[in-house]
């Protein structure tokens, strides 16, 4: 493509250094100071520019990664497919990487299909804004004096609230399949509005997902759904054709997903923006309960106890439906758990109840009965019963769980 280089000042894009990590200002500063370039950049300058506070700060410098690991003892080196230095900062960790160029020398391998399996040549900060993926992600911020260095016109293209790939999208998108849930992403995330001919390909070359290591795909749908936007990015992951290569055949219909799927999508959004925790293992819960839902009642009617039942049919369904994304077996286990409990909050009175109020996974468990109530009336009584019994003081709770009031136990006479 064509370069063509502007430097915009900070009079134009207001985005102050005081707005920028004061580690990756650690790490810029420091490179600078020793004689090298060194910018903050990817999605930190076009979050900014966006109104967004960015989640991290990466730097891009012409150092090399061993030269990097000489100025900053707390650095580490990474990565084989790209390699690149780690510098940390408590619990902060600012990403180095050096430019990467456009000639054919160096560690660069590429398979016959056009992914690219190693690249790490290095190359001028001009070569490596054009070989990002997209135009708004080869911004490059300079602390130094606070201007914004612009080599494919990312600049008008955030102006615009356009997503258009650099150089041409079939090639890029063979180069790393990645690229279109990364471009979804940041349509369904940031608002931005894909180009046409960045769109165009996307549903037809969704399949090549299928080459993609299921754990890399498991990072970036976790990116899209983990991030305030879950809802819309399955909406989004579903009309492009991505979301059938990444699950097929665990929803019937991923057009018209069932209620529970998309309140549980619903209420991950608004816990992020609440500033709440989130965890993968619930969104996965929802996702895969109604094939653990229908297989476990088959195992029901062949007299396997509910639990029980839940628990195979959560390992048979979590082996059938991830060989293209991997689920870590953290989160399965949170989801299986989650499933179990269901048939429990059936007992509601006794011990067994009021020992469940103290288990760890109750209040998971219970948020996701608060889902399955909205679709299935038996539940609706459940948690309404579940949220008295939460709500009210002691001594009522123990005359919903045992039926009557707690006997005060008889107090020791002193020298007895």
């Amino acid at each position: 493509m064509n370069i063509s280089f502007q430097e915009i000042p900070l009079d134009d894009h207001k985005v102050a250094r005081d707005r920028i990590s004061p580690n990756a200002l650690k790490v810029t500063d420091r490179l600078q100071g020793a004689g090298f370039k060194a910018y903050v950049v990817g999605g930190a300058p076009r979050d900014l520019l966006l109104g967004f506070t960015p989640k991290d700060f990466d730097v891009g410098t012409d150092a090399t990664p061993e030269q990097v690991r000489e100025l900053f003892r707390n650095a580490r080196l990474i990565g084989r497919r790209f390699r690149l230095a780690h510098v940390r900062f408590g619990r902060e960790i600012i990403e180095v990487a050096t430019f990467r160029g456009t000639s054919d020398t160096g560690e660069r391998s590429v398979e016959d299909g056009g992914r690219v399996l190693r690249d790490n040549v290095f190359g001028s900060e001009a070569e490596d804004a054009i070989r990002r993926d997209f135009t708004v992600n080869a911004l490059m911020y300079d602390p130094s004096n606070e201007t914004i260095r612009d080599y494919t016109d990312g600049y008008a293209d955030l102006a615009r609230r356009k997503l258009r790939l650099i150089g041409d999208p079939e090639l890029r998108y063979r180069e790393d399949p990645v690229r279109m849930m990364r471009a979804l992403r940041f349509k369904s995330k940031l608002g931005l509005e894909i180009d046409g001919p960045s769109e165009t390909p996307i549903p037809q070359m969704a399949p090549l997902l299928a080459d993609i290591p299921p754990a890399r795909l498991l990072d970036e749908l976790l990116k899209m759904l983990l991030g305030g936007g879950a809802w819309n990015g399955f909406q989004t992951l579903v009309e492009y054709r991505l979301w059938h290569e990444l699950f097929p055949g665990l929803l019937e219909s991923p057009e018209n997903p069932p209620r529970l799927i998309e309140q549980a999508f619903c209420n991950t959004d608004q816990r992020v923006a609440e500033g709440k925790p989130v965890t993968p293992g619930f969104l996965f819960a929802a996702l895969f309960w109604p094939r653990a839902r229908d297989e476990a009642r088959q195992r029901e009617e062949n007299d396997q106890p509910p639990v029980e039942a839940l628990a195979t049919a959560g390992e048979k369904v979590f082996s059938k439906y991830t060989s293209r994304v991997s689920i870590h077996r953290r989160f399965s286990t949170m989801a299986k758990e989650i499933w179990m409990f269901q048939p429990r909050f059936e007992k509601r009175r006794g011990k067994r109840a009021m020992r469940l109020l103290q288990e760890r996974r109750f209040r998971a468990a219970y948020d996701f009965l608060l889902l399955r109530a909205d679709e299935d009336p038996a539940a609706a009584e459940l948690a309404k019963w579940w949220t008295e019994v939460q709500e009210v003081d002691a001594e009522t709770r123990n005359e919903m769980i045992f039926g009557r009031k707690k006997k005060p136990q008889p107090k020791t006479r002193q020298g007895s």
